[in-house]
């Protein structure tokens, strides 16, 4: 059964966080805690802006791509020095991030087999 943000394949989304949080584990396992400064600041808002407008270009021209959304995305976070909303910002970069892993399998997948119909009630 299709939940929602699986992206019209079942159980994508569940899939798409196990994966995501064994890699967390494996980092843990390799790096232990790491305590690092965010790095981040209005200095990278000029390049957040490009990344903003190539969005828009490319969704005004028919040819945006994951690579589009997700660049614009990260630049937004670079450009944050506020904590809650750098937090923000990051969270949007994750999601992008899975939505485009569920994508991709969604499309591996379409070429294997049909998917299953949906289940109405």
């Amino acid at each position: 059964m299709t939940q929602p943000g699986d992206y019209g394949l079942p159980g994508s989304l569940n899939r798409v966080l196990s994966d995501v949080a064994a890699e967390r584990a494996a980092q843990d396992a390799m790096w232990g805690v790491q305590d690092h400064a965010d790095g981040t600041g209005p200095g990278y808002g000029p390049e957040a802006d490009l990344a903003k407008r190539a969005v828009t270009d490319a969704a005004a021209e028919g040819r945006l791509t994951w690579r589009h959304i997700l660049h614009e995305e990260v630049l937004e976070a670079f450009a944050e020095d506020d904590a809650d909303r750098l937090r923000d910002e990051l969270i949007q970069v994750a999601a992008v991030a899975v939505k485009w892993v569920q994508d991709l399998d969604r499309r591996t997948r379409s070429k294997e087999a049909p998917a299953p119909p949906p289940v109405t009630g």
